[in-house]
């Protein structure tokens, strides 16, 4: 267990951060809401030339917007499955998912095996606008239940995950970090992921905070209630939870970039 306060990390490795890889709900939003000051502090962002790149559960449809109207440098959809920049408007797909069609298919008819055990289960309100995974709600289910559902998916071929917004059918090797490391990789070469800093929340994240990968991560205080069950916490964390805490960590590192003198405000 980690969990430093972020007040910990070096200054040099501050100062010499090329990039920030966040969650987005939990992490970016407050209340399931984007915010005025989250805009304000993504604008800080930019004007220090610190590139931030959005790593999200949520569906291609809903993300594919978000690098038009945000000041980000792309943003990777469905824990890892497809990548939207400017130079891809049409998405990247990350996951060796096949025929689309058949894949939907198949990941349908792998909801509707575990609506049998679980008949109160509904596709998320963004499930139609996904390309590589199956996603329902998580509100409402137990731990005991959530841990039922992943042994049902993994025991049929399938990987699961869940954040505090929603539960994920998908290919085994599809997570946050194998996205992340393909988008490095490809668009990012100059830049060792040992030196990039994640950001994330919840269950979903955990890839993120994989220390082999990315050394450098910081959970939002709402990270706490899951760290017993993850198998990865991150290295340090915030003492305000979400869009706040994510603030808090900005106002942290843009002051070190500023001035090489600054410990933070």
């Amino acid at each position: 267990m980690t969990l430093g306060p972020i007040s910990e990390i070096p200054p040099e490795h501050g100062r010499a951060i090329p990039l920030i890889a966040t969650d987005m709900d939990g992490t970016l939003t407050i209340a399931a809401k984007f915010t005025p000051a989250l805009l304000h502090t993504l604008e800080a962002a930019q004007a220090a030339e610190l590139p931030v790149l959005i790593v999200t559960g949520r569906s291609a449809g809903w993300v594919s917007g978000l690098v038009h109207y945000l000041p980000i440098v792309g943003a990777i959809a469905e824990n890892g499955g497809i990548f939207y920049d400017a130079d891809h408007p049409d998405g990247e797909v990350l996951s060796p998912i096949g025929d689309r069609t058949l894949h939907r298919h198949a990941l349908a008819v792998q909801f509707a095996a575990l609506q049998q055990q679980f008949p109160h289960l509904r596709p998320a309100a963004d499930n139609d606008f996904r390309v590589t995974d199956w996603t329902f709600d998580v509100q409402g289910l137990s731990e005991t239940e959530i841990t039922t559902l992943a042994n049902h998916c993994t025991a049929h071929g399938w990987g699961f995950t869940y954040s505090t917004v929603q539960c994920h059918i998908k290919l085994p090797q599809q997570d946050k970090a194998q996205g992340l490391l393909q988008v490095l990789a490809r668009h990012f070469p100059h830049l060792d992921p040992a030196t990039i800093l994640t950001v994330g929340d919840s269950p979903n994240d955990a890839p993120l905070f994989n220390p082999a990968h990315f050394p450098q991560s910081v959970g939002v205080a709402n990270v706490r209630p899951y760290c017993d069950r993850l198998p990865h916490v991150p290295t340090y964390v915030t003492t305000q939870p979400e869009g706040h805490g994510f603030g808090e960590l900005l106002n942290h590192l843009l002051p070190l970039r500023a001035n090489p003198s600054s410990s933070g405000i």
